[in-house]
């Protein structure tokens, strides 16, 4: 699940990360955060029906880019996030500015300068301070089939450790 831009809210994100629209920045960051919400039901259903669930960003990349604007700080920015479901892994590939600028489409977004990019890396940082979370950093700049396999390898050892837990709330 990315970003869904079908909904009307996604729609809205879309117009805004495209630049068509501006949107005041408190505005932006609650309006991603309810994208997220749209979809809690249906990760609830699948994980209760044993589906492993894959989430291309989630809310730590909304407190990332929001908190790398400067006048927000974590905590605020965690807040409309608490209670979403827990992933049980959070896979950061690491990239430098330098060669994600280098890969096609660069640039064509808002947030997409590498000056920009920089403070949201340091945002990054932040977040995989929490222990309570399962942070695996990956190096991204290899072939895409070995990251695939490394990515593939770490997610069947993690969905064998966590088989039979519960699901946790994120932030809680």
């Amino acid at each position: 699940f990315p970003t869904d831009r079908t909904t009307e809210i996604g729609q809205l994100i879309s117009s805004y990360l495209g630049r068509e629209k501006n949107l005041e920045d408190h505005t932006i960051h609650l309006l991603f955060s309810a994208n997220r919400w749209e979809h809690v039901p249906m990760m609830k259903e699948k994980l209760h029906q044993g589906i492993t669930v894959v989430v291309d960003r989630y809310a730590f990349s909304g407190v990332a880019f929001t908190s790398a604007k400067g006048n927000f700080c974590l905590d605020w920015c965690k807040q409309p996030d608490v209670g979403l479901p827990k992933p049980d892994l959070i896979l950061f590939l690491q990239l430098s500015p330098e060669e994600a600028a280098e890969r096609g489409n660069f640039g064509h977004e808002r947030y997409e300068t590498s000056s920009f990019q920089e403070k949201v890396l340091q945002s990054f940082y932040c977040l995989m301070e929490d222990k309570t979370l399962n942070w695996k950093t990956v190096n991204a700049s290899k072939s895409i089939e070995d990251l695939h396999s490394e990515i593939k390898s770490i997610a069947q050892k993690t969905m064998q450790e966590v088989q039979n837990k519960p699901l946790g709330e994120l932030w809680k």
